[in-house]
């Protein structure tokens, strides 16, 4: 889909369609059909309303969202201490953080810089860099839909080393979305003869992530093909569910729509 898209000129309409399919603007859509079929069927006018209040109360609640992440997207599980201690015996390896997102002329800073999934991210590579004393690299450019400036691996190189101390040994500062952060990042470590990443990017986002890495590395003709080890960020525990999991609130909202997101760029190969 990404390469159909670049080849017909489409890409940067990528953000659009995705605003089109997801949570707020289908239930809104369904409300307003609903409300047009008040006039001719009553019923099934009411059904329509009801149908996206209930949809949209539904894409707000945490309940969904961890349903979503575990039972439909199924990242893979955190590192465990066993899996960290293992990963300090291994030789020509890398971790590689995703970027996500940047927040715009933020003035406490002056500046444009990391968003918080960036920094969350940016935090737990930095961590596992210290705990294994593997390099590190960030991949992330400018998005399609953002205005020029200073990339994200740029940015969080700066805060690597001023304020975790632990400067970034790899900046890739080109790439515009998942696919091109697997490419491009794929292709710099290859040529420093990396045989290894470890991933680390948010758990929703885990699986189109080493979809796309192993994509990457399979078109590759250097020998031997890098490996994979996944180490999510903030996956959600599995657990009983509590009364205000059901109640809509702003983290809701944001969790659905980043699962959702996820789950419709799998479908289409994103």
């Amino acid at each position: 889909m990404n390469e159909l898209l670049l080849n017909v000129g489409l890409a940067h309409w990528k953000p659009v369609v995705a605003t089109l399919l997801l949570p707020p603007v289908p239930m809104l859509v369904l409300v307003l059909l609903g409300t047009r079929m008040l006039f001719s069927r009553q019923w099934l006018g009411w059904l329509m309303v009801l149908a996206g209040v209930a949809a949209m109360w539904l894409s707000c609640t945490t309940a969904l969202s961890r349903a979503l992440t575990l039972g439909v997207l199924k990242p893979a599980p955190a590192l465990t201490e066993a899996a960290v201690t293992e990963l300090k015996r291994q030789p020509r390896t890398a971790i590689v953080i995703l970027g996500g997102g940047r927040q715009f002329s933020a003035p406490e800073y002056g500046t444009t810089t990391l968003n918080a999934r960036s920094v969350e991210r940016l935090r737990y590579g930095v961590w596992l860099s210290r705990e294994t004393g593997l390099p590190m690299a960030f991949s992330g450019g400018i998005g399609r839909t953002e205005v020029s400036g200073r990339s994200e691996a740029e940015l969080a190189g700066q805060i690597a080393e001023r304020e975790f101390r632990q400067p970034l040994r790899w900046q890739e500062v080109q790439s515009r979305d998942t696919h091109e952060n697997a490419l491009r990042s794929v292709a710099l470590l290859q040529a420093q003869g990396i045989e290894r990443i470890v991933l680390v990017t948010h758990a929703y986002h885990m699986p189109r992530s080493m979809r796309n890495f192993e994509q990457a590395i399979a078109r590759s003709e250097v020998k031997p093909r890098i490996t994979l080890v996944a180490a999510p960020v903030a996956r959600p525990k599995l657990g009983p569910w509590k009364p205000n999991d059901w109640l809509p609130s702003l983290r809701g909202f944001e969790e659905n729509y980043l699962a959702m997101h996820e789950m419709l760029g799998l479908l289409v190969g994103a």
